[in-house]
């Protein structure tokens, strides 16, 4: 796959408090958050949102780091341009203060910007509420953001793939990067209000370890619901570890378990912002 020239996407930029950062936007209809995950808006990111503009919503991608479009598939670009886009990504994530790699119990200072991301979108798009999808290192964001009234109404939060806090001791292998007070208040909303958070990951993933299912479980209970997935089900002709279930790791053909779990994030969305019927489309 080549680098991704962004046709069919509008490019604008959003500022909340002092922060400035570029949007990628597709479709029409209610709006869907989508974070990318490192290194970036990749071509498959692009797709991903591409079916998300194509189910009735408007694909709303904010740049977090990397370079939009970049194709970091190493069968297609070699594995040096792939490190070098990695680490350019990591580096912006590392030095900026608005992303929390290490503590647990906080949620990214990013979040308030998303959240007023989420309130402009509302506004624009309209509908019931807005959606999110966070993929590995923003997984966590769309939980933290479903603090916000606009996701309530929605309900429709999906955190595929939550990394952070980084999983290197035990206790952070159990936690997600979310203070106990907003996760409290996403609880209540979940009995409240009904609101559904869905997880996927790979069994064996190191990176989404099945402690921070189990304890998504015991925070929300029934209203988590996890789409855990064999190893074997990846797209075997990535040359990475299984690990991004709507992108990388993608099989896009009927019947496969990753596609399998892409209709079941994109019929939420067409469910909780859309009030249509759950359907399997080929």
């Amino acid at each position: 796959m080549a680098d991704h020239d962004l046709t069919g996407f509008t490019k604008s930029t959003f500022t909340h408090d002092g922060a400035t950062r570029r949007l990628l936007r597709r479709g029409t209809g209610p709006a869907v958050i989508i974070m990318a995950e490192i290194p970036g808006i990749t071509p498959k990111v692009l797709g991903f949102a591409e079916r998300v503009a194509a189910s009735g919503c408007t694909a709303v991608l904010p740049v977090l780091f990397g370079e939009p479009g970049r194709d970091t598939d190493p069968a297609a670009v070699g594995w040096p341009s792939v490190g070098r886009s990695l680490a350019s990504s990591l580096w912006q994530v590392c030095v900026s203060r608005e992303f929390t790699l290490l503590a647990t119990g906080r949620s990214s200072r990013v979040v308030r910007w998303l959240r007023a991301l989420a309130a402009a979108e509302h506004e624009r798009c309209g509908g019931p509420g807005v959606g999110a999808v966070g993929m590995c290192l923003t997984g966590g964001f769309a939980l933290a953001m479903a603090t916000d009234e606009r996701l309530v109404a929605a309900r429709a939060v999906p955190p595929p793939q939550p990394s952070l806090p980084l999983a290197c001791t035990r206790s952070r292998a159990g936690a997600i990067d979310i203070s106990p007070g907003e996760l409290a208040v996403v609880r209540r909303r979940c009995e409240r209000d009904g609101l559904q958070v869905l997880g996927l990951r790979f069994r064996g993933d190191r990176l989404v370890p099945g402690d921070r299912f189990a304890y998504l479980r015991r925070e929300l209970g029934d209203a988590f619901v996890a789409v855990e997935l064999d190893a074997e089900a990846a797209n075997p002709a990535s040359a990475l570890a299984p690990h991004s279930v709507l992108t990388e790791h993608l099989i896009d053909e009927p019947g496969q378990p990753t596609r399998q779990a892409l209709d079941t994030v994109l019929d939420l969305f067409r469910i909780r912002l859309l009030g249509e019927q759950p359907s399997r489309t080929a």
